[in-house]
């Protein structure tokens, strides 16, 4: 979900524009983007080089004032005169550096913050130090997009005065509102309190994590109904929110230095760990408030990775997204993949994190997306994988469901494991091609199984995969984002939803047998619409059954929620003897993942479960064997 472009917001532009193509990532209040570098260059051809002054004289004004107390400032595209001390020298890593008043409160107003942003690309003279007073001459813009724009000023003079200092502002919780962060922007920060680490998805790749005052965040529509309820949950999310930067504008940092030990299988900074000692400077950014860093935080308290989860006796049942599990042509070529790996080293890698990640599990049958559509041969994706397992785990004497054809014509597919001595098929098996299946939403897999031993115990599992929340430039109509809090295609997993239930309910296997377990990747969150639909037929949730507390599986922009289900029909729900997710993935960095192109050539990678995939495998325990 593209938040949009950020934009510069000034009717004109009378400053030096820094140097921003060289196709770095964007942030908010630092070097801009070469399409914007462009645009405003074209509206600033009378622009000064940096120390040469400019023909128009200036407004001395202090800092707070030219911050206002609004969203933008009110001298936006004047000349100002600026003095203060250098707290943040980001010239290397951001193109700018912020300075802050150094008596604070300059302007008697406590509602504007006493700090900002400047404009200063690497290698500008004079250079600036932190702890340098400095006097600032440029032009007032606002870095964003209109609403969430950083202020800053697009320096054409600075002039080193001296050495002083300003105070650092401590704050021990979260403002009350999102827009009360304003007042604070561009100031000196230290966090008086432990954040939660909330996401870790851009450690690796931006150097950043996401934190969170308090508790970690789960998604709107997890916990609340789509709509107002999920604005509000969403709004406390962003009040709460704080990513932690490293003060770089690139991708893939040669060094995580904030960390107050590396990054390593001992310490793999999981989500839900503790960070102390947080403090730098607050910039404004599109996806919330940033804090970039000014020192190494104090102190991590990890949390340590979880172990393969106990569970009672009985037959067991999984749900796991493979993340595009692609073999190239099965013989050890035809990398690049369409998708998942590109080359042979990371497939092997892939495959070896997925099968001791199902050996761990160890389920009796288990339902599996996001699997290369290549057929069902020697050398198709889902044959190998199987066959791998076998070798890892002989006793386990996996076989899969042979649908004949696809499941449907996507590239990837959902596919069906099961354990030949614990479960035999019974009859054939079944897909649903047609309707709201016919695109976009997988089409989904249905299998009936006997217990071996107790042929009279027959049960159908379903494997499902609807319609993801991306591509929405292409949805129209009701399948647009209606900004509810369930994204775009919300339409048309709903129909999958109501149609796979009609489906199911006509017993398309044949099996006579009312116990359904329907599993997979709905791309819907708890309280969703697809979701309440099929709860609303007469689903019910294995883990509301078994009274699992605050479930997930999957972590978006720090924000936690389920993805993937597993519904039971009425008559299996008494049989239900445990459900868990083990949460190898949604916590993990992807530093750990198979990849070789974006985690140093693979430095953390193991041949173990953790960020296997990122989505949470899902396990369900029933007690068939027993009564029936």
């Amino acid at each position: 979900m593209d938040a949009g472009q950020p934009q510069v917001i000034a009717a004109t532009a009378r400053c030096r524009i820094p140097d921003a193509a060289s196709g770095r990532r964007l942030r908010l209040g630092t070097a801009l983007s070469a399409i914007l570098v462009l645009a405003m260059a074209l509206v600033s051809t009378a622009c000064s080089a940096p120390g040469s002054g400019s023909s128009d004289k200036p407004l001395a004004l202090p800092i707070g004032q030219v911050q206002g107390d609004g969203a933008t400032s009110p001298y936006l595209d004047q000349r100002v005169e600026l003095q203060g001390v250098v707290t943040g020298n980001f010239v290397a890593g951001l193109d700018g550096f912020f300075m802050q008043d150094a008596t604070g409160e300059q302007d008697g107003d406590p509602a504007t913050s006493d700090g900002i942003f400047v404009v200063w690309p690497n290698g500008s003279m004079p250079k600036v130090r932190r702890g340098d007073r400095v006097r600032v001459a440029g032009s007032v813009v606002e870095l964003g997009r209109e609403g969430d724009s950083q202020t800053a000023v697009q320096a054409t003079e600075i002039n080193v005065l001296g050495r002083g200092a300003a105070a650092v502002t401590s704050i021990a919780q979260a403002p009350e509102s999102m827009q009360e962060w304003e007042r604070l922007e561009g100031m000196w920060l230290r966090i008086d309190v432990p954040l939660t680490l909330s996401g870790n998805e851009g450690l690796l790749r931006f150097g950043e994590l996401t934190a969170s005052f308090g508790s970690r965040m789960f998604t709107g529509t997890e916990v609340a109904l789509p709509g107002d309820a999920a604005r509000a949950v969403e709004a406390d999310n962003q009040r709460r929110r704080l990513i932690l930067d490293d003060n770089r504008d690139g991708e893939y940092p040669e060094n995580l230095w904030f960390l107050p030990m590396p990054l390593s299988h001992e310490a793999p900074l999981r989500a839900g760990s503790l960070l102390h000692g947080a403090e730098g400077i607050l910039q404004q950014h599109p996806y919330g408030w940033r804090l970039q860093l000014t020192k190494e935080l104090d102190r991590i308290d990890q949390v340590l990775r979880p172990p393969a989860p106990e569970l009672p006796e009985g037959i067991r049942i999984a749900s796991f997204n493979l993340l595009n599990w692609f073999n190239g042509d099965g013989q050890g070529r035809g990398f690049p993949t369409e998708r998942g790996a590109q080359t042979l080293l990371e497939a092997n890698r892939q495959r070896d994190k997925l099968v001791e990640t199902i050996v761990q599990l160890k389920p009796d049958a288990a339902a599996l997306m996001e699997v290369e559509n290549d057929g069902f041969g020697r050398t198709s994706s889902l044959a190998q994988l199987v066959a791998a397992l076998n070798t890892a785990w002989p006793e386990g004497d996996y076989r899969f469901v042979d649908a004949g054809k696809g499941p449907g014509s996507d590239v990837m597919r959902v596919a069906i494991i099961y354990r030949a001595n614990r479960l035999e098929p019974h009859g054939g098996s079944a897909v649903l091609e047609t309707g709201a299946f016919a695109e976009r939403n997988r089409v989904p897999l249905a299998q009936s199984f006997a217990v071996v031993g107790t042929p009279s115990v027959v049960f159908t599992l379903a494997a499902n995969h609807f319609k993801s929340k991306g591509s929405c430039e292409e949805a129209t109509d009701a399948d647009r984002d209606l900004r509810d809090g369930q994204s775009c295609w919300n339409a048309r997993r709903l129909a999958a939803a109501q149609e796979f239930d009609a489906w199911m309910k006509s017993d398309p296997t044949g099996s006579g047998s009312p116990h359904v377990i329907a599993l997979g990747d709905l791309n819907s969150y708890a309280l969703e619409d697809p979701v309440r639909a099929l709860r609303d037929a007469g689903w019910q949730d294995v883990f509301a059954l078994a009274k699992t507390q605050n479930p997930y599986s999957f972590s978006y922009r720090g924000a936690i929620g389920r993805l993937d289900h597993a519904l039971v029909t009425a008559s299996l729900a008494p049989h239900v003897k445990a459900a868990a997710e083990w949460h190898i993935n949604a916590d993990e960095s992807e530093a750990f993942d198979y990849a070789t192109d974006n985690n140093r050539n693979g430095a953390w990678y193991a041949a173990d479960p953790y960020r296997s995939s990122d989505h949470d495998p899902v396990i369900v325990v029933f007690d068939l064997q027993d009564k029936h």
